[in-house]
């Protein structure tokens, strides 16, 4: 299998499409050197997120990098951000711009479309198929896109990023009230942690928000865009931080719950 999931017992899957890390040995040789580090993952999400188990989420995650397709792009690989520095469905640049590929190694039209069908398809299925299951035993479905990235990268955004970048595809994947519970969670722990917050700001929520969230027919998606600053070392070798994740795990933990009560208020009514 291409990805791992586990089914939970309520309305909530967690997709955590750039935890991946592993690179086929036999791509292994196209890529330069240091792409083998794989640095631009979403490090250590799974343990962050450790209230998933308690809180009866449903779970799903690749086993491959982004490096070899990006998981949270459009089939049809069209820009997320126009008219900003975009990565690719199977990404041919690092984060800070530089060549991931030797020369003329790079995927071409008939190798993307491999990848596409081999990984990108299959996790979107299960996807699909969970976000379904919980539909028709709950009556409505709540998805969190997981993501995590470095607080400073020059090629994609300006200056530092908020701590927590909260997308809903600027209103259009989720219920306002679940956007406006999940920023009242962030508010009220700022005055203690002091971490930032934006809705909708430089990262709205990528192809999985923008895709399957759809109010109308009762699933809700939101992206979190947390910055690695606050739970681990943002260099090499990207090292888990338990002290600082110690500090923001509650906060994950309130979002997820308050998102979740947002929605049962919803269908409540």
């Amino acid at each position: 299998m291409t990805y791992t999931l586990q089914c939970g017992s309520v309305p909530l899957l967690v997709s955590m499409p750039h935890v991946g890390t592993e690179i086929p040995a036999d791509l292994q040789q196209a890529y330069v050197p240091r792409a083998l580090a794989v640095e631009d993952t979403d490090w250590h999400l799974h343990r962050l997120y450790d209230c998933l188990p308690a809180l009866g989420a449903s779970v799903l995650k690749p086993r491959m990098s982004r490096y070899v397709i990006d998981l949270n792009r459009p089939p049809d690989d069209a820009p997320m951000y126009p008219g900003a520095s975009n990565t690719e469905l199977c990404p041919t640049r690092f984060f800070t711009g530089d060549p991931l590929y030797r020369e003329g190694c790079a995927p071409d039209a008939s190798e993307r479309a491999r990848r596409r069908e081999v990984y990108w398809q299959p996790y979107h299925a299960a996807l699909a198929a969970e976000l379904a299951r919980i539909k028709a035993l709950h009556g409505y479905a709540l998805l969190w896109d997981a993501h995590s990235i470095r607080s400073q990268i020059p090629w994609l955004f300006e200056g530092t990023l908020p701590g927590l970048n909260i997308g809903t595809a600027n209103g259009h994947s989720a219920d306002a009230s679940i956007a406006i519970a999940v920023e009242q969670a962030c508010a009220q722990s700022s005055q203690i942690s002091q971490i930032s917050h934006v809705l909708n700001g430089r990262f709205k929520g990528g192809f999985i928000t923008r895709n399957y969230g759809v109010p109308a027919f009762q699933v809700h998606a939101v992206q979190l865009e947390m910055c690695q600053n606050l739970y681990m070392q943002e260099v090499a070798p990207f090292d888990y931080d338990a002290a600082r994740a110690a500090k923001v795990q509650p906060l994950l933990h309130k979002l997820l719950s308050h998102a979740l009560e947002a929605c049962k208020e919803l269908y409540d009514r």
